[in-house]
């Protein structure tokens, strides 16, 4: 029988979301964005350009170091995407706004997979582990795969929401900056951590453990 807790701790969940890596080569392009908007006068154009620079130059360094090219490629189209915005509206915390858009979808996404049984932490670690859909004729795995998905509503994707929700309501170009850092990897380690544990906890003790989900 398989080790129930070693089992969970060698869950590779730290590949969620790009893991440590791919969160702080995000908060990279907003905080380039955000000094150089302070040391350009609060010119929208040249942060716009410097964050592009930053994403490209990121991109450029996470490929030499053997990131997959799409991968590259998608976080600086986000960055470019950002900018664009910020440089239509004319609101520098507009740069901002892709990304508290896209944790809102991400919070809902979440939330309804858990109600319809199909809890997206089972989907993506199903598919990591080479699992396909197998983890769901097991009753405790989708128990226990909802359980901690609700970690990443409530820890993670809600709190990103209501903080930039609000600093981007009310114009602070530099707090949304600071906060896009913060609660950029130190958030996704908690939630890492948080959601291990549950899973674990959620789990019978006779459970073989999340890579052998029960079938029969």
């Amino acid at each position: 029988m398989t080790d129930r807790s070693t089992d969970a701790r060698e869950l590779p969940l730290g590949e969620l979301l790009g893991g440590r890596r791919g969160a702080v080569d995000a908060s990279v392009p907003p905080a380039v964005f955000v000094v150089a908007w302070l040391v350009s006068d609060r010119a929208i154009e040249w942060a716009a350009a410097a964050a592009i620079a930053a994403g490209v130059a990121v991109g450029i360094w996470r490929l030499v170091k053997g990131r997959r090219i799409t991968a590259s490629v998608a976080s600086v189209a986000a960055v470019s995407l950002a900018a664009f915005v910020a440089l239509r509206t004319g609101r520098p915390e507009d740069f901002f706004l892709i990304q508290l858009l896209s944790n809102v979808a991400s919070a809902l996404a979440w939330a309804l997979s858990i109600l319809v049984r199909w809890p997206l932490l089972g989907v993506v670690v199903g598919i990591l582990l080479g699992q396909k859909t197998r983890w769901r004729r097991d009753p405790d795995l989708v128990r226990a795969y909802g359980n901690a998905s609700w970690v990443w509503v409530l820890g993670q994707y809600t709190p990103r929401v209501l903080v930039f929700g609000l600093l981007w309501w009310s114009g602070w170009v530099v707090a949304l900056g600071v906060a896009r850092v913060v609660l950029s990897w130190p958030l996704v380690a908690a939630t890492l951590a948080a959601s291990a544990v549950v899973l674990r906890r959620s789990l019978p003790e006779d459970h073989p453990g999340l890579r052998h989900p029960r079938t029969g």
